[in-house]
């Protein structure tokens, strides 16, 4: 054996760079499928707000809350 350190090969090398590579394209992939998450959501909701009717705003009309009865001394 000797006392002499080897040289890394291109080989060895090769392996490094290509798991850092998909290290990389990975975690860009998974910041891409978590936007495209929190855009879908905002935009559903958004969706949803707006596919309101007229109806919908006063569906609570005849209903009294009940704050006013309580509040007397």
């Amino acid at each position: 054996m000797s006392t002499e350190p080897e040289a890394l090969t291109t080989n060895e090398e090769g392996s490094d760079s290509t798991a850092l590579r998909v290290i990389g394209w990975f975690s860009v992939g998974m910041a891409v499928a978590a936007l495209g998450i929190v855009v879908g959501r905002e935009i559903r909701s958004r969706y949803k707000f707006s596919k309101r009717t007229p109806y919908d705003f006063y569906a609570n009309a005849g209903e009294r809350p009940l704050s006013e009865f309580g509040v007397g001394v």
